[in-house]
């Protein structure tokens, strides 16, 4: 049949069999028994439709059809939707509202399936607003505006419940809080505006409640587990039936008055707060405590300074401890106090691997707590005790570990792991300067006298100042290793040389350690007169070293020599270990029996301090090889001496030791001297690349450039940036005396 043929339907009689249509729609979904649409319904009720708006006009009902679609949806709600509702409340009036918002979703899905012809002509010519939208809107304009309200006020009632324990249908908020959704076609306006901004006011208002009485009857711990546990839930409950969106806002609001209102109060609390926490060692705690504030705008602020606090103190006591037991040990018994030092640096490392382990596990190393931990162990690692820089006590604790016969007896891997944790305090020491040259010192008294222990840890730790300091710190150190190594090569020519050349013989047994100047601490070099024994020594060296070269220069230090002598006494012969000066000095009673103390520095050639000490050890200490008139404990210039034929000891083979040189002094004013150097390094450095600078900056720059190895005095650079004014490196600004000017 075609079109102009096709019988035209009027208005009326359509809609009429339209309206019939509907009504069986709403008869299926208000439960009433009727049957199901068939194919061949669906597809008279569609070609209805069709027909009234392809027909010509004036008889094209598009627009009316499109009028009475949203007028069947009205109809229904009024009549039927809205009395349904209104006559409940609570979560019935919920359960209700969940089904005929199914309903309705269904009824518009059906609708917009008949009146489909709508949507793709008419609506996309007019833009006008699609058919399924007008359904929605439908719903949202009578029923959700009324009841929204008090939809809201069942869910937040709902929720509080929830809180205080009780079982909820979770299943059914998921599906009224899905109508908020929905209903905003797109935008999530509904859903932010008519539940979640009052939600988020009643959970504030809820645990503000809640945290009013925990934070006066639980501890800290007690309190922490309850806020861990209403976050774990509000975090289900998203999960559950809130939309994703509402995760953060609805967390911010619990943790903000569960931990940011309380958050000093909790820290703080007498006897379960953070310090009670970390003197108990209560990992589990504090860890707990670290997630917890860590979600709080600047949370872990306190925490950190209340763990840099503790470790602070911690380590001040044990700077007092170390300080008491010095004080109460006496004078003479230095070794007891060289042992409690040993002790002290000990327990230090014990406090930082306690502590680093802290950062690491309870507070998942985050940067706040490695700085505190670093600024609290600058702290009191920079204190000192007793009157020893900590400097000097990491460097005789590393000697003490590294020599052979050390108090320190470790395992391989303990010496290693123990070397790590020394370099790691390192970092916090701020004379690092001052702590290499100490070390340089005794590494120079292990090596020369054969008191290192193991030459693969002496390497290790080198290699370990090496990363944590730098090349140039350990340079001179890794040049001592090196030369004692060719020192034994060199020493290995020197015995086949003299193999190979019979008229070459020394004498006596000799051992040469060749040293290169510039990487070893310096020392005194006297011009001793040598016995002629040992002239002849030197001699036969001197020959071998030109053999193999021609351009060095050896200047022989007599002070760090030891040789073996038999004395040939009374009662027996005893062989004695003694200095080369101690030597000489003995040496000269094989031609006179008495000398006077002015005698003996003649022949020897030496200062007064070093006669004073060497003449001691052999007469007034525990060995008396030599007999000195008057008997008395100390050395004068009028003394006489002669040789004790009477002396014995039960043992065959001593050593007589030399009183030892107080070495600090020497050491820290070598520091000083370097740094002298180091700081006008720094300036001419910083002036060179500026030209032009103010002395604040100048100051504050050679502050920092220098910072990694000292912490230069801001007296000391001012001196020296007048020292360099006076050579003509810098000069004063005439208008500004506060300004300096490069002179290049």
């Amino acid at each position: 049949m075609s079109l102009s043929e096709r019988k035209t339907i009027d208005l009326e009689q359509g809609w009429d069999f339209m309206h019939r249509g509907i009504m069986k729609l709403k008869n299926i979904l208000e439960g009433l028994p009727e049957p199901q649409f068939s194919p061949e319904d669906y597809m008279m009720l569609y070609t209805t439709i069709y027909n009234m708006c392809t027909q010509k006009p004036p008889h094209d009902y598009s627009q009316h059809l499109y009028d009475k679609y949203k007028e069947a949806f009205e109809e229904y709600i009024v009549s039927t939707v809205l009395p349904s509702l209104r006559e409940k409340h609570d979560e019935f009036m919920l359960r209700e509202l969940v089904k005929r918002w199914a309903n309705h979703k269904i009824m518009v899905r059906w609708l917009s399936r008949f009146f489909h012809y709508l949507d793709r002509y008419f609506i996309a010519r007019r833009s006008l607003p699609p058919l399924n939208e007008v359904g929605l809107a439908c719903f949202r304009d009578l029923v959700y505006k009324e009841l929204h309200g008090k939809m809201r006020d069942a869910i937040i009632s709902l929720i509080d419940q929830e809180r205080e324990g009780e079982q909820i249908d979770r299943a059914l908020l998921k599906n009224v809080l899905d109508i908020f959704v929905e209903i905003g076609m797109g935008k999530m306006d509904q859903y932010e505006t008519d539940f979640e901004a009052d939600m988020l006011k009643d959970t504030s208002a809820y645990y503000s409640r809640k945290a009013s009485n925990w934070i006066l009857e639980d501890s800290c711990p007690d309190y922490m587990l309850k806020a861990e546990e209403c976050l774990r839930r509000e975090k289900d409950r998203v999960a559950h039936y809130l939309h994703s969106s509402s995760e953060p806002k609805l967390l911010e609001k619990v943790q903000n008055e569960l931990l940011s209102v309380y958050a000093s109060q909790l820290l703080e609390k007498e006897h379960s707060g953070c310090h009670a926490l970390l003197r108990d060692d209560k990992c589990e705690d504090l860890s707990r405590m670290f997630r917890l504030f860590s979600k709080i705008p600047r949370g872990l602020d306190p925490v950190s300074s209340i763990f840099k606090q503790h470790v602070t103190t911690e380590g001040m006591a044990l700077v007092k401890h170390a300080e008491d037991a010095a004080s109460n040990k006496k004078a003479d018994k230095k070794d007891i106090v060289s042992t409690q030092d040993q002790v002290f640096v000990r327990k230090v490392i014990e406090l930082h691997d306690k502590y680093l382990a802290y950062v690491n596990s309870c507070f998942q190393n985050h940067t706040l707590f490695h700085k505190a931990l670093k600024e609290a162990f600058e702290v009191f690692c920079n204190k000192g005790v007793a009157g020893n820089s900590s400097a000097e006590l990491l460097a005789t604790f590393c000697d003490n570990i590294l020599k052979k016969g050390g108090s320190e007896k470790l395992s391989d891997e303990a010496i290693e792991e123990t070397l790590e944790k020394v370099v790691k305090l390192l970092a916090y020491i701020s004379d690092k300067d001052l702590f290499a040259e100490f070390y340089r010192k005794k590494l120079a008294r292990r090596l020369l006298f054969d008191k290192s222990a193991n030459d693969d840890h002496e390497r290790s730790i080198l290699t370990k100042l090496k990363q944590q300091c730098g090349g140039q710190f350990t340079s001179k150190m890794e040049g001592m290793v090196t030369d004692l190594t060719l020192a034994k090569e060199n020493q290995t020519s020197f015995e086949e040389y003299l193999n190979n050349n019979p008229n070459a013989d020394p004498g006596i047994d000799l051992t040469v350690t060749v040293l290169t100047t510039g990487f070893w601490p310096s020392y005194k070099s006297f011009d001793l007169n040598l016995p002629a024994e040992m002239v002849k020594c030197v001699e036969v060296f001197k020959e071998f070293y030109q053999t193999k070269t021609k351009h060095r220069k050896l200047t022989w230090i007599y002070s760090l020599g030891t040789c073996n002598i038999s004395g040939k006494f009374d009662p027996k012969t005893v062989e004695l270990v003694v200095t080369t000066y101690q030597a000489s000095a003995l040496l000269l009673f094989n031609s006179s029996d008495r000398l006077s103390y002015s005698e003996i520095m003649t022949q020897l050639n030496l200062l007064d301090e070093d006669v004073i000490r060497l003449l001691h050890s052999l007469s007034c200490a525990k060995y008396k090889i030599l007999l000195k008139e008057p008997n008395t404990k100390t050395i004068s210039p009028t003394d006489y001496f002669e040789f004790n034929s009477k002396f014995t000891d039960k043992m065959r083979r001593i050593k007589i030791p030399l009183p030892p040189v107080d070495e600090k002094k020497k050491v820290i004013e070598d520091v000083d001297k370097d740094r002298r150097y180091a700081i006008d390094a720094s300036i001419v450095r910083i002036m060179k690349s500026r030209k032009v600078l103010g002395y604040q900056n100048l100051v504050m720059e050679c502050v920092e450039q220098l910072g990694r190895m000292f912490k230069p005095d801001v007296k000391a650079i001012k001196k020296r940036i007048e020292d360099l004014i006076s050579r003509d490196y810098l000069e004063r600004d005439k208008e500004n005396p506060n300004m300096f000017k490069y002179l290049a």
